[in-house]
């Protein structure tokens, strides 16, 4: 991102009003405030106590951990009072989510919705004139200048079939109101999109026109805007980048990615696994060869370096070419030819192949950069020598296992597994967001409906280095007792190799059972891709024969379309792993049913799972009872709070795993459910045990 504010003004500004964002809470959140009185919403509170509470938080600049259970109303106990403080205070409140669901609702649902209690009541009418945007990556940008550019020089950068495709782009360009590239159908071509995107040192004030680029122009929004809704991968890879300094805070002012901003991170539960994503390093065989053919593509004879370089120059990007090639073919080879996923142990375990024609080719397009005159293109000459430099340092770095107290591995991945990525990560994350987030000297207010083990938060806040934060928690206002039963499966094989097939066998059985017992929808949550598939596979032709729609995670749609889509058929199976244990939200009897083939436990293989476990064993501790299982309770209640998403919802918490009977550990879970009481099922008996609620009445 590029900086946001011109601090040119050496003189101190008077000092804001004093926030009315406590008075403006209890006013709103009252049993007979804005809410309940001219919007007719029922009073929770619990979403009272939790606006009061960010309110103080707000004020004081302090951090505060919030768990909210489903139905609280938690978006706008932090939205109002927010917004209030962000007005009154001329400062910028960062939201980030984990989900696109909840960015949508935040846009299209929450932010309206406050901007109507607003302006409810002349006390209040002067906030409804906040303003929001979205922050989202540059890259996702096109850049007016960079497109006139690329159309002028369509010769040396573009094949013919390359410029039918730039040509689209710029047929879009001219109706497009946002300029994002998610909003082109079908999506443009990657190699072409980069030529230009904003994702640019030619994107700038200095080169663009701030009324035509896109990028300028949600740039100019962004500035002004006192709600800035983001994802929390965007959020930590800003951070990483430099965060609140690199927008020209100074090195002890406040903020977290802008200067003077406060945030409020929901979803939080997510952000220990995110941060770690974006705190490492992560260099892919793809992204080096369209690196490299972006200068110079020998099969196609374009490039930036087409019009300005000579053969032998040209040559060296054919020599990192081939040189990348090799190197990431010898990764492959050596710790990759059995698995997928392999930790690297030993450093430099091949040779620096890369370190030569890397070298090479950022001195001879400095060299280039040094020889033109002052303007664009020197600029992106420039910004292409930083970008080779950052690829030597990261390549070093993961050779040598540079940084101590960092997990390194590397990986394979897509449709073919021939990608081949280098990975890093910090095993213990909390240091660096105790510097980088809870350390900004602003209020970071971290809410979920799942952060609290047992009652306590405190494992979560190790985890974020939010040790001294204030937490609280407060219970969803559902009729969990009414609403939600749930069954538990007593007689299925626990895992082991052992019974294996008989396990899967069983799940099989009782998820064909199961589901076609509920007539209305019913999502079936896998730990496991080959379960999923075998389980799918079998019933598959059974879902036909009954006539129930059967979608699966993997397949052509979205998790979001998915999701859509369930919501509009009614009565569908939908089969999920992994993303589909959280933010999903399909209410009424579109999901009637969750079922949980087997408790969410992560398998320790996985390098940074490992380290953090080697870590917990080497300081004395048990990395089951420390990582693993308070991790697999947080990814549970997740799961089953799919379920109940509104007051009139109902319906079945089905558990496929046993081990909440067999094993000590089982009562956690069982715990975590916000139905006390449970009823035990067998095949011999389940026809008279197992009772779906009827469906609703239609409205």
């Amino acid at each position: 991102m590029i900086g946001l504010r011109d601090d040119t003004d050496s003189t101190l500004p008077p000092p804001p009003p004093l926030s009315q964002a406590p008075a403006m809470a209890a006013r709103i959140f009252a049993p007979d405030g804005l809410l309940s009185t001219y919007l007719q919403l029922e009073h929770r509170p619990q979403q009272s106590h939790m606006g009061r509470s960010v309110a103080k938080a707000l004020v004081a600049d302090d951090p505060l951990l919030f768990e909210a259970g489903t139905g609280v109303g938690k978006s706008l106990a932090y939205l109002l009072p927010g917004i209030v403080h962000a007005m009154d205070q001329s400062r910028q409140m960062i939201v980030s989510t984990h989900t696109i669901s909840l960015q949508e609702q935040l846009q299209t649902k929450d932010l309206p919705l406050c901007r109507r209690v607003f302006s409810s009541s002349p006390e209040t009418a002067p906030y409804a004139a906040f303003k929001s945007c979205v922050l989202v990556g540059k890259s996702n940008y096109l850049c007016t200048t960079r497109l006139s550019h690329a159309l002028a020089d369509r010769a040396s950068l573009f094949t013919d079939d390359e410029y039918g495709e730039l040509q689209r782009i710029a047929e879009w360009a001219e109706t497009s109101e946002t300029g994002l590239r998610h909003d082109l159908r079908p999506p443009p071509r990657p190699e072409v999109w980069e030529m230009v995107s904003a994702d640019s040192s030619a994107c700038s004030r200095k080169h663009c026109d701030g009324e035509r680029c896109f990028y300028q122009r949600a740039r100019a929004r962004l500035r002004a805007a006192h709600v800035i809704i983001v994802n929390h991968a965007l959020l930590f890879a800003l951070i990483n980048a430099g965060g609140a300094q690199a927008q020209g805070a100074k090195r002890d002012g406040k903020g977290v990615l802008f200067p003077d901003d406060f945030v409020v991170l929901d979803e939080a539960h997510t952000v220990p696994e995110v941060a770690s994503d974006n705190f490492g390093l992560h260099l892919s065989s793809y992204g080096v060869d369209r690196m490299l053919k972006h200068l110079f593509n020998p099969r196609t004879k374009r490039g930036m370096l087409a019009k300005v370089a000579g053969p032998e120059i040209t040559r060296l990007v054919e020599d990192g070419l081939d040189a990348s090639r090799q190197f990431f073919e010898t990764i492959a080879s050596l710790l990759l030819a059995q698995r997928s996923v392999a930790r690297l142990r030993e450093a430099q375990p091949v040779e620096p192949l890369l370190e030569g024609p890397l070298g090479a080719l950022e001195r001879t397009v400095a060299k280039l950069a040094d020889r033109m005159e002052e303007g664009r293109q020197r600029d992106e000459f420039l910004e292409q020598r930083l970008r080779l430099k950052a690829l030597q340092a990261g390549v070093a770095e993961w050779l040598e296992r540079a940084q101590s107290g960092h997990v390194y591995w590397a990986e394979r991945s897509g449709k073919r597994q021939t990608i081949v990525t280098l990975r890093s990560a910090p095993i213990d994350i909390a240091p660096a967001l105790r510097d980088h987030l809870f350390g900004c000297g602003t209020s970071v207010i971290c809410t979920s409906a799942t952060l609290a083990i047992g009652g306590e938060m405190a494992a979560f806040a190790r985890r974020v280095g939010a040790d001294s934060a204030p937490a609280v928690a407060v219970a969803s206002p559902f009729d969990y007792e009414a609403n939600m039963r749930v069954y538990v499966a007593s007689d299925v094989p626990l895992p082991s190799p052992q019974e294996a097939r008989l396990a899967l066998d069983a799940l099989i059985d009782y998820v064909r059972f199961c589901t076609l017992k509920v007539e209305g929808g019913t999502l079936v949550l896998f730990t496991s891709y080959t379960d999923m598939r075998a389980v799918a596979q079998a019933l598959e032709s059974d879902f036909l024969a009954a006539e129930r729609p059967f979608l699966m995670q993997g397949e052509a749609l979205s998790r979001t379309e998915l999701s859509k889509e369930m919501r509009r058929l009614g009565n569908a199976v939908l089969f999920g792993t992994e993303s589909f244990w959280t933010g999903v939200d399909i209410p009424g009897d579109a999901l009637a049913q969750v079922i949980v083939t087997r408790l969410p436990f992560d398998p320790p293989t996985h390098p940074v799972l490992e380290a953090r476990s080697d870590a917990v064993r080497e300081a004395g501790g048990n990395p089951f009872a420390e990582i693993t299982l308070p991790e697999a309770l947080i990814k549970f209640r997740q799961g089953i709070g799919r379920l109940i998403r509104s007051t009139s919802d109902r319906g079945l918490i089905t558990l496929l795993d046993s081990r909440v009977l067999a094993k000590t550990y089982g009562k956690l879970f069982l715990d975590s459910i916000p139905q006390p009481r449970f009823e035990r099922m067998t095949r011999a008996d389940r026809e008279t045990k197992f009772r779906p609620f009827p469906p609703a009445e239609p409205s």
